[in-house]
């Protein structure tokens, strides 16, 4: 499995119900100045993965986001692969997701 997925991609397999968790890991500060986020996802505190890792369902895969799909997102990644996880995270995080014109919600 790549360590990424393209926005289109995961639009591709959003719109198939695909059985993905979503997790929105922003810093506190950059989640906050935005009021959207890709729909169905959950914001985590991403310095704490191994007190919240432990509640993520085994069986699916882990599609993780940050702003930008750098610093935050591969550590991230780093840390759930680690963990077991079948994870990857979203070229570009929210950035990427909004220039491929991909879908968001009000939190």
């Amino acid at each position: 499995m790549n360590r990424t997925i393209s926005a289109i991609d995961l639009k591709s397999l959003l719109e198939r119900n695909a059985s993905i968790t979503l997790l929105d890991l922003r810093r506190t500060a950059d989640f906050d100045a935005d009021p959207y986020m890709v729909p169905g996802a959950r914001w985590l505190e991403h310095g704490k993965i191994d007190e919240w890792s432990s509640t993520l369902a085994r069986e699916r895969e882990i599609v993780l986001y940050c702003a930008h799909g750098k610093t935050i997102s591969n550590a991230a990644l780093d840390r759930l692969l680690a963990l077991g996880f079948r994870a990857r995270y979203i070229e570009g995080g929210m950035d990427g997701w909004r220039e491929a014109k991909g879908p968001t919600v009000p939190r």
